[in-house]
C-alpha cells in the first residue's frame, strides 16, 4: 500500500490490531526506540481537554520518520449506558509532509503498548528464571499483562487477585483456556511471587509491601493521577524505582508522588526505562518496582508497526 494523497489513509479496526502487533514485536519495537535514542524526557506532553460529558485525552508523539496523535474520550456516564468509558482513536502521519496515514482504533493499541511496556522493563528487571506471576485485577489490562509477561518470561503459575469471585474465576478460566496454570489468589500471595503486576483502578495501596521477596519485580500502571497508587510506602522505600521519565512521573504518578510525600523516596532516587534499557539494571539489596502511567511516544512506536506491518502485507 502507497498512499498518493490524503484521501488514501489506510483504517485499522479494534479486531485487526493484534494481527499487525504480536506482543512480542510490540515489545520488542519499544526497546529499539530507545536503543536508537528517542528520549522520553523530550517527548510531547499528554493534555486533557474538558468537555461537557468528560474529556479529550490526546497523546502527540513524533519519532521515525512518523508523527502522531491519540485521542481518546473519557466519558464516566458511559458505565450506566453500558458502553465503554474509554474510546477513540490513533492517527498517524508521515513526519515530513504531515500527511496523514493511517487510522488505528485506540483502545486496542493501547490495549497492547500498555502491557509491552510493562513487559520490556520486567525483560530487563526480573531474574531469567522468574516463573511464578502474580496479577492484581481482571480486566483487559489484567489479562494482557499476562500474555505480555509470558512473551518475556516462561510462566508456571499465574495467580489473580481480583474485587469479585465471578470476575476473578473467569479470568482464571480464561487464561486456564490459554494454557496458563492459573489460579485464585488474595494479597498474601506476593509474598511468593516473582513478578506482580497491579493493573487495576485502586485508589489505594493493594497489598503489603514489606511481604514483597527482594528478588521480585513489581509492575503499577493502573492509574495516571497524583492522588492514587497501587503499591504502599513501604514497597516504594525497599525497591530500586524506574519510571517512563521523571518529570512524567512527578506530574502524574501517584505511586511516586505520594511516596515522596511521606518520605519513603527522594526524586533523585528514580530511574528511567530509558537508561535501563540501554545501560542495564542499578545494583540492588530490595525488589524493583517499575511505575508507569503511559506517553504518547509508546503510542506512536507500536503504531508504527501496526502500519508498516499492514503496508508489507498489502503490497
Amino acid at each position: 500500500m502507497s498512499p498518493t494523497d490524503i484521501h488514501d489513509i489506510a483504517v485499522v479496526t479494534a479486531g485487526q490490531v493484534p494481527e499487525h502487533l504480536p506482543m512480542n514485536r510490540a515489545v520488542a519495537a519499544l526497546e529499539q526506540a530507545l536503543q536508537d535514542g528517542l528520549d522520553p524526557a523530550a517527548a510531547l506532553p499528554r493534555s486533557s481537554v474538558p468537555l461537557e460529558k468528560g474529556s479529550f485525552l490526546l497523546m502527540p508523539g513524533e519519532h521515525g520518520g512518523y508523527a502522531g496523535v491519540k485521542v481518546l474520550t473519557v466519558a464516566p456516564g458511559n458505565s450506566r449506558r453500558g458502553l465503554p468509558k474509554i474510546q477513540g482513536n490513533f492517527l498517524l502521519f508521515d513526519a515530513d509532509t504531515l500527511r496523514p496515514l493511517a487510522l488505528i482504533e485506540g483502545t486496542a493499541l493501547t490495549a497492547i503498548r500498555t502491557p509491552a511496556v510493562s513487559a520490556l522493563a520486567v525483560d530487563h528487571l526480573a531474574p531469567a528464571g522468574s516463573a511464578a506471576l502474580l496479577v492484581f485485577g481482571t480486566g483487559p489490562q489484567a489479562l494482557h499483562h499476562v500474555r505480555a509477561v509470558a512473551a518475556v518470561r516462561t510462566l508456571t503459575t499465574v495467580t489473580v487477585v481480583g474485587r469479585t469471585e465471578t470476575s476473578t474465576d473467569a479470568l482464571v478460566d480464561g487464561l486456564r483456556a490459554e494454557g496458563h496454570d492459573a489460579r485464585r489468589g488474595t494479597a498474601a500471595d506476593v509474598a511468593g511471587a516473582d513478578i506482580i503486576t497491579c493493573c487495576t483502578s485502586a485508589r489505594e495501596p493493594l497489598f503489603d509491601g514489606s511481604l514483597v521477596r527482594d528478588d521480585a519485580v513489581v509492575v503499577a500502571m493502573g492509574s495516571h493521577e497524583p492522588d492514587a497508587r497501587e503499591v504502599d510506602d513501604e514497597l516504594v522505600a525497599r525497591s530500586t524505582v524506574y519510571v517512563e521519565d521523571v518529570a512524567t512521573a512527578l506530574r502524574e504518578a501517584g505511586d511516586v508522588i505520594i511516596g515522596i510525600e511521606h518520605g519513603a523516596i527522594a526524586a533523585e532516587d528514580l530511574h528511567e526505562l530509558a537508561d535501563l534499557v540501554r545501560s542495564g539494571p542499578r545494583p540492588r539489596t530490595g525488589p524493583a518496582f517499575f511505575k508507569s502511567v503511559g506517553m504518547g511516544w509508546q503510542d506512536l512506536v507500536t503504531a508504527r508497526v501496526v502500519y508498516e506491518d499492514l503496508d508489507s502485507t498489502v503490497d
